[in-house]
């Protein structure tokens, strides 16, 4: 067991801990930090996913970091392309060289009477270690890593053929000239299932309902104007702010005039598919636009492998599984060589760490979320989670920078604790009977099974998110951190 202290650790070695990790390099050149890293390797997501075309379900140039352009022309990228950005830029600012790899953090304790983290785990797999830091960025995404989540279908252990998780997806998996059942109707069936139709012999999409989906080309022509004849930081800019308010403007008229928006989506739909699908049936969500995520799918890909009859769409339940494939609730039988359960994630806060503050341990579902980052009554933590109505990384950057301010300020002042506060902050009494929401306010199966685990946010600001990047880049970036709710000691 180590005495090691640092004044801030970073956990997680993804896109948002590479980014935190960036973020503290620039800005707070005083903080010795490090980033622990469960896995063997940097890239979180983008490097555990390996499945056919796994690739962005937003553009690159939201998805970038801000302070390092994205340059590789696709606006719609690879996951290898995507997980090769993330190692440049952990490379070019130098902070490859703080990670720790295959660090398992299993606790976080807070002791108010040293005002410091001890963090503790086990490093590869067996040894134990104990770090202790000021301040803590949890850095893990919101899903469990080492499993997705599969329903119980009845006869699952009867199937004879293979069975490939987007999880885990084998690294030999031969499809050339095989039928495929792919179950689901997220991004990650939508992507699946035309990369996988051009080796396939048959392709069956076999959704339980349908989702919206929209198609965009993967090369914008402006974007491309823009990289073509401006300098690269302008050009960046310009594509940036250009896509999030197209993003807001979407999700705005989604809220308001869900049925305009319905209409379009179907004509898009009607266009590319003609009398080839049957619209009705397979693009008619029973939800409103947004009310779930919508699915994006570049070059209109999923709709050509459709036409061309290399894909399938089947709108049915599932009553078994059999030897060979799938019996269907109609009655109707599916074979298949290979059947991809594409069935959705296992949500888990914080990564199933054990968080405790002076001996209570803490229940994810009992935290109210401040400003979408840190949670009432938990001193120098910081949890990154981005925006699930827009790219992940514009609220991850804004929350790093909201750090660096934080323990920028700190040092100056002479501060060892920051905890935003409903009980001590000199405006709690404005909160006294303030409500409680889920702190997603999305009604997908994956947000929907894990409700009775993920924190709350309130119905006033700054406890309630706002879900927009404009209005969270002038408070979080230029807000006062004194705000009368941050309580510093």
């Amino acid at each position: 067991m180590s005495n090691e202290y640092l004044d801030v650790l970073i956990i997680g070695a993804g896109v948002s801990g590479i980014g935190a990790a960036c973020h503290l390099s620039m800005k707070c050149p005083h903080h010795r930090f490090a980033v622990l890293e469960g896995r063997a390797d940097l890239g979180g997501t983008w490097d555990l996913f390996r499945y056919p075309g796994v690739r962005s379900d937003s553009d690159m140039y939201t998805f970038g970091y801000n302070f390092r352009p994205w340059t590789d022309g696709k606006d719609i990228a690879d996951g290898k392309d995507i997980l090769r950005y993330v190692r440049e830029t952990a490379a070019c600012y130098e902070v490859d060289r703080k990670i720790r790899f295959r660090h398992r953090i299993t606790r976080c304790q807070w002791d108010s009477s040293t005002q410091h983290w001890t963090v503790s785990g086990l490093k590869d797999d067996d040894e134990a270690f104990s770090i202790e830091c000021n301040y803590l960025i949890c850095c893990t995404g919101y899903y469990d890593y080492e499993q997705g989540y599969v329903p119980k279908f009845a006869g699952y252990e009867n199937y004879r053929g293979t069975i490939a998780h987007p999880q885990h997806w084998p690294e030999d998996l031969d499809y050339q000239d095989k039928k495929v059942a792919v179950i689901g109707s997220g991004a990650t069936a939508i992507t699946i299932v035309p990369s996988m139709a051009n080796k396939a012999a048959k392709v069956f999409m076999v959704q339980r309902s349908p989702t919206y989906i929209f198609s965009r080309p993967a090369i914008d022509a402006l974007a491309a104007w823009f990289n073509r004849y401006l300098p690269l930081r302008l050009a960046y800019s310009l594509n940036r702010a250009k896509n999030v308010m197209i993003s807001i403007l979407v999700y705005t008229l989604s809220q308001r005039y869900p049925n305009f928006v319905r209409k379009l989506l179907r004509k898009q739909a009607e266009k590319e598919l003609g009398d080839k699908v049957d619209i009705d049936t397979h693009f008619n969500p029973r939800y409103k636009p947004w009310d779930q995520r919508m699915c994006l799918i570049p070059d209109s890909d999923l709709y050509q492998a459709l036409r061309e009859g290399k894909a399938e769409m089947v709108t049915d339940s599932i009553e078994c599984f059999t030897e060979s494939g799938l019996k269907l609730g109609s009655g109707r039988e599916i074979e298949a060589d290979i059947i991809v359960p594409a069935t959705g994630l296992k949500v888990q806060p914080l990564g199933g760490i054990e968080v405790e503050v002076d001996g209570k341990k803490l229940n994810p579902v009992e935290l109210l979320n401040y400003r979408g980052m840190m949670f009432d009554g938990v001193p120098n933590l910081t949890a990154i989670f981005g925006y699930t109505n827009a790219s992940w990384t514009l609220k991850a950057d804004l929350s790093s920078e909201y750090v660096c301010r934080l323990l920028n300020h700190m040092r100056a002042k002479g501060y060892r604790q920051a905890m935003p506060s409903t009980q001590f902050g000199r405006r709690h009494w404005e909160f006294v009977d303030m409500g409680r929401e889920p702190i997603v306010g999305l009604s997908a199966g994956y947000i929907q099974r894990a409700k009775n685990i993920l924190p709350k946010q309130g119905s006033k600001f700054p406890w309630r998110n706002n879900d927009n990047y404009f209005l969270d880049r002038m408070s979080i970036k230029y807000g006062r951190l004194n705000d009368g709710v941050m309580v510093f000691r």
